[in-house]
Formats: structure tokens, C-alpha cells, sequence
């Protein structure tokens, strides 16, 4: 679609205690041409140019609680809340190649109306001529497996731990101890950006200090995100910081800084960006609010996002192993013309008891692998912790079992009794 035509199409679950096609009718007028009431403006002619339109309207199961408190039924009511999936169509041009104002318009003041006791955005169709505003990822996951000199396996790293609270020394210590263990990647905690008593310009000096002298020893250059996560006028401070010293990545808190920011630092990055999604859960975690990663996604793809946060198989947090698998299958899914390739980014709960089973179940290894406690807390060190993540990979991609593997390579057998869960 070109010109005057080009529309986005919003697809969204529902739960309404009236009509399904009135309450989609609410929701397109409310997102373009109409409000509560009729108005003198809203002519023929301005709707014949601006009103979104429903194009799909699917039925599902009905039920009789409502997920969400302050709908209004209407008089005549059966006491059901009915469910369905709806697919509404926005003109582009009444928001324009514009992330922010297409927020504005798909997700919206839908959330507030009263005749919805569920609404949640399921997945966004965009035009070429909407994603040609967006240049996307420069690294992507070619880009980064290049600066980080890994093929052929995941990317292996880890968090610094404690999160927060580690002065610059403390810091630089474990940098060295992690840099000399042979790690790939290590990343900044989402809390722990520029702390008073650890300015960001100490902590840049202090680790690339120890990076490029662990590179001089060993041949190989770590990458570490840097959290530059601030205020906009921060970010291109910290991000030319970064550069300035060596770095090879660098980090945001993508609600933070929100997608306008994000697209603002790609826009003159010299570096991948790694988008952490700290905030997500509360986007996301009631299945009958917010939105579904799919629709979010393309989003952060778009803005510039070289990394992308998934969770990960068997973590600590609610999310289930059957969403995680559909995240990192919706990021590897060409999009806006096969450009815009981002790296999932498997977190939280990782170690070498699970990449069996997260090899089997992606049957990708371009990814990240990050183990925080699965490699600072094995039995033998982050050095063996490293190893034993290698080793677990290295007999996933074999499709050799892993405890087979483990009677050859001690860090590896280690890391199981360690870290292998029952059942």
C-alpha cells in the first residue's frame, strides 16, 4: 500500500458486557472521528477521511466475572462478558510515520473506556511506509556475534551481582576475575545506571581498563552493555562515554527512556544497543490488559533495539516457557522487509542445567544466554561457571545428552548437581 491508503491494523482480545460489535464501533470511534457524542464537525467527509474501521470481529467463549473492575453493562443484560478478538484499521495518515502518536491511537484511551472489562493489543500490521521512518537495528545479530568474535554457539554472559551497590573497586575486581574466565558478554543490572557513589564516567574508566587488559592477555575482548539508561540529554553523554573508552555495547531500560528515546539514541549510536524490558510485567502480566510481545516487539525492533529481553525457559519469573518460545520465534520472524534482525536475550534463572532443553525447544543458538547466578555462584567459580555454560551448549548443539557429556568435563558435571532441578 502506498500513499493515502497505507493503514495500520490493530488486532485486539476483548471483554465487554455488551454487543461485540457495538463495543468495537466504541473503540473505533473513539480512536479516530467520534467521542461519546455526536458533533457537528464529524462530517461525512472527515469520517470518509479519518475513521478507523472494523475489519474483523471473532467471537470467543463468553464468561460471567468480569477480568477487570469499572465496566458499565447496559440496561438490557444477559449478565455475560463477552469475548472476542477484534481487528480494527487506522488511516496512517492521521498519525503519520510516528511511533509515538501510533501509541496515541492503538493504544490509547481504550484502556479507560467503560464498556471494556478487558482490552489488551494482540499484534500490530504495519506499512512499509511507517517502518521506512525507522532505520532499526544497525548491529542486529550479525553485527554483535562480529564485535564479540562468537559463531557458531550463543553469545555466553552474565549480570554484574550484587545488582547494585559495588563501588568502582569492587566493580573493576570482578570485571577482571569475569574478563579472565572467558566470558563473551557481561551487562550492567537494570538498577545500577549511574549510582552517586559510582558515577558512570568512574565505572567506563574502571572496566574497560580491566577489558582491554585481559584482551592484551587473552586475545579476546569481552562486551559489556553499559547502562545508559537517564534523562535524553544523558544519553548521548554516557553513549559517546562509552565509545570514547573502548565499549562495545551499550544498555537501556527501554520504559524507561520509552521508544522516541530509543529511536533518538539509535539515531546516532556507534554502538549495539541492548533493550532491557524491566517494566514489562506490569504491560503485560493480566492476560486481559495491555499487550501481547508480538505487537511490542516490532516496536522496539523499529525504534533500534540490537537486543531484545524474552525471559527465558524454566526462570524465576511468571512467565510461562510456552510464551518465551513464542517471543523469540516473534523476533526471529522477518519484519518491515526482512531488515530489522534483533538478538533474544534469554535471562533469569540460567544456567548449564538449561540449555538442554533451551536449544530442543528454539532449535536456534542465536541468541544470548545470560547466567547471573548460574555462573558467579558454581561451586568452582565464575571461571568454571563459564565452562560449564560452553560445555552445556556444546553438547546441546551435538545432540549429545548432557550428562553423557558431563562424565568428561568436570565443570559441567558440577554445574548440574549444582544447579539441576527435580522433576
Amino acid at each position: 500500500m502506498s500513499g493515502e491508503r497505507d493503514v495500520v491494523r490493530s488486532t485486539y482480545l476483548i471483554e465487554t458486557p455488551h454487543a461485540l460489535g457495538r463495543a468495537a464501533e466504541v473503540m473505533a470511534g473513539e480512536q479516530s472521528t467520534g467521542t461519546f457524542v455526536a458533533v457537528p464537525g464529524e462530517t461525512d467527509e472527515v469520517k470518509a477521511r479519518s475513521a478507523a474501521r472494523i475489519v474483523g470481529i471473532e467471537e470467543l467463549e463468553p464468561v460471567r466475572e468480569p477480568s477487570l473492575p469499572g465496566a458499565k453493562p447496559p440496561k438490557e443484560w444477559d449478565g455475560l462478558y463477552r469475548r472476542g478478538r477484534v481487528t480494527l484499521e487506522f488511516p496512517m495518515h492521521n498519525f503519520g510515520p510516528s511511533i509515538p502518536n501510533l501509541m496515541a491511537t492503538v493504544a490509547g484511551n481504550l484502556y479507560e473506556l467503560q464498556e471494556f472489562s478487558g482490552l489488551r493489543l494482540l499484534d500490530l500490521e504495519l506499512p512499509e511506509a511507517f517502518c521506512r521512518r525507522y532505520r532499526g537495528p544497525k548491529f542486529g545479530v550479525e553485527g554483535t556475534r562480529r564485535l564479540a568474535g562468537v559463531l557458531g554457539r550463543p553469545i555466553i554472559g552474565t549480570i554484574v551481582k550484587p545488582s547494585i551497590g559495588l563501588t568502582v573497586e569492587e566493580l573493576r575486581l570482578l570485571v577482571r576475575e569475569l574478563a579472565d574466565a572467558g566470558l563473551d558478554f557481561i551487562k550492567d543490572d537494570e538498577l545500577n545506571a549511574s549510582p552517586t557513589f559510582a558515577p558512570i564516567e568512574d565505572k567506563v574508566k574502571a572496566v574497560m581498563e580491566e577489558i582491554e587488559r585481559a584482551a592484551d592477555r587473552t586475545g579476546k575482548k569481552v562486551m559489556y552493555a553499559f547502562n545508559i539508561t537517564g534523562d535524553i540529554d544523558e544519553l548521548k553523554r554516557r553513549h559517546d562515554l562509552v565509545c570514547a573508552h573502548g565499549g562495545t555495547c551499550i544498555m537501556v531500560s527501554i520504559q524507561s527512556i520509552g521508544l522516541a528515546g530509543l529511536a533518538h539514541l539509535n539515531g546516532y549510536s556507534e554502538l549495539p544497543i541492548h533493550g532491557h524490558r524491566n517494566q514489562w510485567g506490569m504491560m503485560t502480566r493480566s492476560p486481559a490488559l495491555g499487550m501481547e510481545f508480538a505487537a511490542y516487539q516490532k516496536l522496539c525492533r523499529l525504534a533500534g533495539a540490537d537486543h531484545l529481553h524474552v525471559n527465558a525457559l524454566d526462570s524465576k519469573f511468571y512467565e510461562s516457557n510456552e510464551s518465551v518460545i513464542r517471543s523469540v520465534r516473534a523476533l526471529r520472524e522477518p519484519f518491515a522487509g526482512g531488515a530489522h534482525a534483533c538478538m533474544p536475550v534469554l535471562s533469569s534463572g540460567q544456567s548449564a542445567a538449561t540449555a538442554e532443553r533451551t536449544y530442543r525447544q528454539l532449535g536456534t543458538y542465536d541468541l544470548m544466554n545470560i547466567a547471573g547466578g548460574g555462573i558467579m555462584a558454581h561451586p568452582d567459580g565464575p571461571a568454571a561457571g563459564v565452562r560449564s555454560m560452553q560445555q552445556a551448549w556444546e553438547a546441546a548443539i551435538a545432540g549429545i545428552p548432557r550428562e553423557t557429556y558431563a562424565e568428561r568435563h568436570a565443570e559441567l558435571r558440577r554445574a548440574l548437581e549444582t544447579f539441576s532441578r527435580s522433576g
